[in-house]
């Protein structure tokens, strides 16, 4: 920071602090602080959606990453000779297909329609935080010539060249902070009109890309689930195992229904 620039930030330092002890008057402008408390909202959810939407893809990475080390650990746990290796072979075969679905498609679709236009959006916001802070400032320069001004009003100094220029200097400090305060004023409500026609596309988005990808991994599993009923419980075929395991879960059933916990 150069000493011109460190002056600059002392003495608006001072500026805010005797506005705060009410020995200068701060103007206000309704309109603008209503509009920067939306733009903070929607700052805040935009930032959170992004970092949200981040971590969903994470975890469905890893989930994926998971179930494929546990497909390869399941195959590795039968035996030649066991009825249920082909089928623990189906499934790591099956599950690192649907991890192969979620990294060539799954994950590009999300990453185009999801997490990018948000990402995109969010880097709208530093932006308008630099414009603020620099509005901010200049109406601290406002508000500090002014209440010079002022000063020289209620008390005349005996140079009488001071007062026009003092004057000077307030007209030419408000119409800086006006160049400022005008577009933010126009442009905030716009950026946050944008919000639900930029964004609801990624809504849309994400909820198909959640049902193809879940319905991708439904459909794969309960192919291969019939052959691991029969295979497991030594049916003939998937309707007779499906009769079995009924069975078996009505006599578990059965037997825990004749159970007590109050028996001594």
């Amino acid at each position: 920071m150069s000493w011109k620039g460190f002056t600059k930030a002392v003495n608006r330092a001072g500026t805010s602090i005797l506005q705060s002890a009410g020995a200068i008057e701060k103007t206000t402008d309704c309109e603008f602080e209503e509009e920067e408390r939306r733009f903070r909202s929607l700052e805040a959810k935009v930032t959170r959606l992004h970092k949200e939407a981040k971590g969903y893809l994470d975890a469905l990475r890893a989930m994926s990453l998971a179930q494929t080390r546990m497909g390869a650990t399941i195959e590795g746990y039968y035996d030649m000779s066991s009825p249920l290796q082909a089928c623990a072979t189906s499934y790591k075969t099956t599950i690192e297909q649907i991890d192969e679905e979620l990294r060539n498609n799954t994950d590009v679709a999300y990453r185009t329609t999801v997490l990018d236009p948000l990402g995109r959006f969010a880097l709208y916001f530093p932006d308008y935080n630099e414009a603020i802070k620099k509005r901010n400032n200049k109406l601290l320069d406002y508000d500090a010539v002014r209440s010079k001004h002022r000063k020289m009003v209620e008390k005349p100094l005996d140079d009488p060249t001071r007062l026009p220029r003092a004057e000077d200097e307030v007209l030419e400090a408000k119409r800086v902070y006006e160049s400022l305060n005008i577009p933010l004023k126009e442009e905030l409500p716009q950026l946050i009109g944008l919000r639900v026609p930029y964004l609801e596309p990624s809504f849309e988005a994400l909820l198909k890309i959640q049902y193809a990808h879940c319905r991708e991994a439904v459909d794969r599993l309960a192919a291969i689930q019939p052959a691991f009923q029969a295979a497991g419980l030594d049916a003939k075929s998937p309707e007779a195992a499906d009769r079995m395991l009924e069975g078996a879960v009505e006599d578990v059933l059965a037997h825990m229904r004749e159970l007590s916990i109050c028996a001594p």
